[in-house]
């Protein structure tokens, strides 16, 4: 418990500088997440949707806010890589937003795009409508920790029937070292409004702790498609929760990319109205002793709502994969239409998948199906690439790159697909391909 002390103790010089000082419902909801999070600690073994993931190793290594973070170090040119050309652009620098890498140019008048900082002080009302209306601290621990410490983070608000043209990225980065960066999004897209948000994580090889929550809201006939891409330091910590509220005939898809850090959660929970569309996707690549939870909820609380899942992951050497799905279906919550499949590939014996599919049903009249597969690179396919003059190794790389490509297929935007296709391509190279031919 001496890790608990330490964060508490830095939390007390902390809270004076949080964002919201004036706003006494704020302050309050942070107190009540501090009281909790007290209470509770980081979570541990001994829950059930954490009996895969051990994070007792935050509470060891101490990581600390820092009231004024320095920016300075930054390397704009490394920066560039990541940002997407063509995108509105939010830069969080070690939690706090950062103006000068930031780009808003083309952002419609009607559309709200700040920084949570910025949001609330300029608009209170309309992030006290949102904020923590879409997962409590009550949650779990690493939520209530969230919304006492969070110290920036994003404000989207897409106003009715407006379709916005451009994406919009929110580019996390983090340049310290033992540094703690938490954040808090809110992404609100109104009825009959579409767009596309992008989450992007990255830091410089240093161990630190992200911990991010973002709260969606998809109003009725919206649509958003909701991408994140995490290719944190190697010796990072993340923690990373999407939170969604669907109403009626609302349209919600979410592209998860994992690819960085030493221990990495992702929590992707939706709940679902009537005849409300659902698309999970996902693509977790882990070696050497990378340890990734993916941990999924889909509620079907009305008639007549569709859900579709596809988690994928590849995992060498000793990185262990763990995907804990469940689809509720409640009582009312008839004609439900629901698929949800994780399929692992090992490519040595020391990796190891763990898959808990769940389909928890109070409806009779539904249609409802899971599947899971953990397995190697089949030898008959080896042995057909290298009959045709492929080398083994070149032959593991092609069938293990076709095998997680069908994830990064599914991006849309040229620009992050190809972001996405440079991370795949870094872990399982394939010579004399020309990255434009894929």
């Amino acid at each position: 418990m001496v890790g608990l002390q330490k964060y508490k103790a830095d939390y007390q010089q902390l809270i004076a500088e949080l964002p919201g000082q004036s706003l006494n419902w704020l302050q309050q909801l942070r107190a009540d997440a501090y009281a909790a999070f007290s209470e509770t600690g980081f979570p541990s073994l001994r829950e059930e949707e954490w009996r895969y993931t051990n994070v007792s190793a935050i509470e060891k290594k101490l990581f600390s806010p820092l009231v004024s973070a320095d920016n300075s170090t930054l390397d704009a040119a490394w920066l560039d890589t990541y940002a997407l050309k063509d995108a509105i652009r939010i830069v969080i620098v070690n939690g706090r937003f950062c103006k000068e890498h930031s780009s808003l140019e083309g952002l419609p008048a009607a559309v709200t795009v700040s920084s949570m900082a910025d949001a609330l002080e300029q608009k209170p009302q309309l992030v006290e409508q949102y904020l923590a209306q879409a997962v409590g601290h009550d949650k779990h621990s690493f939520v209530a920790f969230n919304t006492a410490w969070f110290s920036d983070g994003l404000l989207v608000h897409v106003p009715a029937q407006l379709v916005l043209e451009q994406p919009i990225q929110l580019l996390h980065v983090v340049t310290q070292a033992d540094y703690l960066a938490t954040s808090r999004n809110i992404v609100v897209v109104e009825e009959m409004a579409q767009a596309e948000v992008i989450e992007t994580f990255v830091g410089e090889s240093n161990a630190y702790l992200t911990a991010s929550v973002t709260e969606v809201f998809v109003e009725e006939n919206a649509e958003l498609i909701l991408y994140k891409m995490q290719s944190e330091s190697d010796k990072a910590y993340h923690f990373g929760g999407t939170y969604v509220k669907q109403a009626r005939h609302s349209r919600f898809k979410h592209h998860n990319f994992a690819f960085g850090s030493l221990l990495a959660r992702n929590d992707v929970h939706t709940d679902l109205d009537v005849a409300s569309e659902c698309d999970l996707n996902g693509l977790y690549l882990g070696i050497k002793r990378q340890h990734i939870d993916n941990h999924t909820r889909i509620n079907h609380l009305q008639p007549h709502a569709i859900s579709r899942e596809l988690y994928k992951g590849v995992l060498n050497q000793r990185a262990r994969g763990v995907f804990q799905g469940l689809v509720f279906v409640a009582e009312d919550a008839q004609k439900t239409d629901s698929t949800m499949n994780n399929r692992n590939l090992l490519l040595s014996a020391d990796a190891e998948a763990d898959a808990k599919p769940q389909l928890e049903i109070y409806a009779d009249d539904v249609k409802c199906a899971h599947g899971v597969t953990v397995g190697q690179l089949e030898d008959k396919s080896i042995f057909y690439l290298k009959s045709r003059g492929l080398d083994e190794e070149t032959a593991r790389n092609v069938l293990t790159f076709a095998f997680a490509n069908e994830m990064v297929e599914k991006v849309a935007l040229k620009d992050l697909h190809a972001m996405v296709l440079d991370q795949l391509l870094q872990r399982f190279p394939q010579e004399h391909v020309d990255k434009e031919w894929l």
